[in-house]
Formats: structure tokens, C-alpha cells, sequence
């Protein structure tokens, strides 16, 4: 299983073979939805296997397949997915990456992996991440302007404080009264000695610390996306005295997730990131305005992509859904060709400069329409 983040987008774009497979599908989180999974998933390698049967041995074919019929056959995985799905293989790499959205079916055969859906996915500027933490466990959400789902996290990281904290949880800890707290969360009350109550707030101190540095090196640092704590106000202090994740926001969510329900944490969730979302759009559109001003940047498409072939362009702004039936000929030096009728789906020039801004280091956000800077669905500021 793969983590999306902007290393593994740098990973699949440097990749330039033969043969690379591409498999985007929608998939569901629970019975009996992912019953049909397996099967869909199964159709979709078939589609694979006809299109590499056309070029291919049926030997060689079996070969390049036999990952993506291995996954077919794992039941315990079609047991535990997401929303969605992508499984990209060439015959040296095969990459799994599980999706909290729901993508299109597609299939394709290329010299290169299709990654469209991920980068789309991962540089959205609305997306933020929620950490949900009480004095014993932890809960993380991945969310934008519409939506927030949790995330399953995997066994590798501690989601309660023993899991956290090991040997060094100290046995006073569980020798703490609990009475019904605001919100759902007990309120511990401490009784006897007060190295009862010292020990325990170094156990919840020790906790917060390994929680933040956890949340900001697997999730914060590898997409950059803003983090909102979602607490009992008690413990907000603490937490922020031992972050520091740089992506945390300095309002939180004064509530313990778990006595709320989704849609109610999405809601106050969006309360605090609106505002910084719009604040950043107005942003980039100022910085775009006065980069057009000065020559150092563009939204004339055909000077953006030869600021994108030599590696000029630092930020790229690009109007979400909106696609414009060409495409570049060859990635890497910037020409057009008309778009194949085909293929619709794939063929799009605002992505592909995007792709290619990508791969040159520059940084890619997809903007709304009514926020976008420029008509034409690209605005591109330069570094020189």
C-alpha cells in the first residue's frame, strides 16, 4: 500500500517505460457495496489484458497481469478499501494506492502513468486534514469544502496513548478516577498524592508529542495540507506547548469528534478553514496580477509552456474542470497535438502543463472557476 503524497507524484511522473498500466475505480467501505468490487476490478484487468494482447504474447501478458490478479484474489483487502482505488504497474513497480474519494473507471496503456485523478486529488487547495484527539485515543480526517471522511489508519501508527506510550505508559495512569465530562470525554479527577496527577500529564504530554510529530511526518509534510485540532478546550494548550507541525491552524475545534456527528464536524471544520481559503485564493490572484505586471508571469498558454519546458515557471494555477481538448506532444518539449477523439478522457492541455510543471519542481494548484485569475485556465507565475 502507497500513501498519496507529493513524493509518490514525483516517483510515478519520473517514470518513462514501455509499458506502464493504469487502474482508476470507484470502490465502497463496507458490505454489501464492496461485494461488486472484486468483480469490477476483475473486468477492468480484462480490459487490460485484451488492449496488451493486441501488442503482447499471451505469456507475456499473464506476466505483466499476474500483480494485478494477485490483488484480485486478496479478499482481505477487498475487505478494508476506501472510496476509491488506482493501481499502477510497469513489470518493475506496482503501486496501490488506496483513495477516500470516488474515482472514474478508467484503463490505460501508455509509455507513462496516467496520474490525472491523483494530482488533481492532492492539489486541491480546499483540502485539510482534522485531528480528533481526547487523553486516550486519536482519530484523523481528510476533508475539503464539501466533505470529511476518516481515515483508516494503518497499524503503524498509535491511535491510543498505551499504543503510543509502550512500557513508559506509567501504571498510575489507569489508577485515575473518570467522571462524565463536557462533551462526552471524561474529566479526570485525581485523588491521594499529587504525583498521581504529575504523572498522568506527563503521560498526556508524551502522548500529544508523539501524536503530533506522528500526524505532521506521515500525513502534514508529505501534502502540505493544513491540520485543524478537534478537542476539549482543556486540552488545546498542551497540545499546541508540544507541536511542531507548522501546518497546524491556530483556531481549533472546541469538541471531541466522537460525540458529534460527520457532517456537524465537516461544518465546523469549513467555519475555520474558510476563511483562510479564501484568503488564499485572494492571494495567489494578487501575486499573479502583479507577476503579470512585471513580466513574471503569464496566462497566454503557449508562453507558459515554454516557461514550464525550461523550468521558469514556480507556481501554476489551473482552473478545475475545465479541459481543453489538446495536448502536448511531447512532455518535455512543450509542443501541441490535437487531441485524440478516442480518448476524451485523457486528453487534456491544461493537465499536461500541469504534468509538466510537475516534473520540473513547480508547484500545481487547481482553483475553482469563480476564483481562477485569468479566462484562459492558467495563470503561471515565474521564478526568473
Amino acid at each position: 500500500m502507497e500513501t498519496l503524497a507529493r513524493e509518490l507524484i514525483q516517483e510515478l511522473l519520473s517514470v518513462n517505460k514501455k509499458l506502464c498500466l493504469s487502474l482508476y475505480m470507484t470502490t465502497h467501505r463496507n458490505h454489501p457495496g464492496n461485494l461488486q468490487d472484486i468483480i469490477r476490478f476483475k473486468n477492468l484487468v480484462k480490459q487490460l489484458e485484451e488492449s496488451l494482447l493486441e501488442q503482447y504474447s499471451t505469456i507475456q501478458v499473464e506476466k505483466f497481469l499476474e500483480p494485478y490478479m494477485t490483488l484480485g484474489n486478496n479478499h482481505e483487502f477487498w475487505n478494508h478499501t476506501l472510496d476509491g482505488l488506482a493501481v499502477l504497474g510497469t513489470t518493475e513497480l506496482f503501486k496501490v494506492i488506496k483513495l477516500p474519494i470516488a474515482v472514474e473507471e478508467l484503463v490505460v496503456v501508455a509509455n507513462s502513468f496516467h496520474t490525472k485523478p491523483l494530482r488533481q486529488y492532492l492539489q486541491s487547495v480546499d483540502r485539510y486534514h482534522v485531528l480528533g484527539l481526547s487523553l486516550h485515543e486519536i482519530r484523523l480526517f481528510e476533508g475539503n469544502r464539501h466533505s470529511l471522511v476518516e481515515i483508516d489508519l494503518p497499524l503503524e501508527i498509535p491511535k491510543t496513548i498505551t499504543e503510543a506510550l509502550g512500557d513508559e505508559l506509567t501504571e498510575k495512569h489507569s489508577t485515575v478516577a473518570s467522571y462524565g465530562g463536557v462533551g462526552g470525554e471524561s474529566s479526570n479527577m485525581h485523588h491521594g498524592q499529587g504525583s498521581k496527577k504529575d504523572e498522568v500529564d506527563k503521560d498526556a504530554e508524551r502522548f500529544f508529542r508523539v501524536i503530533a510529530n506522528t500526524i505532521y511526518e506521515n500525513y502534514s509534510k508529505p501534502t502540505g495540507w493544513p491540520l485543524i485540532l478537534a478537542s476539549l478546550p482543556e486540552h488545546h494548550s498542551l497540545f499546541q506547548k508540544v507541536n511542531k507541525n507548522p501546518f497546524l491552524l491556530s483556531h481549533s475545534i472546541n469538541v471531541n469528534p466522537s460525540t458529534i456527528s460527520t457532517d456537524k464536524l465537516t461544518r465546523l471544520a469549513w467555519e475555520i478553514m474558510n476563511p483562510d481559503y479564501l484568503l488564499k485564493l485572494e492571494s495567489l490572484a494578487n501575486k499573479f496580477e502583479e507577476a503579470k505586471a512585471n513580466n513574471s508571469g503569464s496566462d497566454n498558454i503557449k508562453e507558459v509552456v515554454k516557461a514550464a519546458e525550461s523550468g521558469r515557471v514556480d507556481t501554476i494555477l489551473i482552473e478545475a474542470d475545465r479541459v481543453i481538448a489538446e495536448r502536448l506532444r511531447n512532455k518535455n518539449t512543450g509542443t501541441f497535438k490535437q487531441a485524440d477523439s478516442t480518448q476524451p478522457k485523457l486528453d487534456d492541455l491544461l493537465d499536461d502543463i500541469g504534468e509538466l510543471v510537475t516534473k520540473m519542481g513547480g508547484k500545481v494548484m487547481f482553483i475553482p472557476p469563480d476564483k481562477m485569475p485569468a479566462k484562459t485556465g492558467i495563470a503561471a507565475l515565474y521564478r526568473y
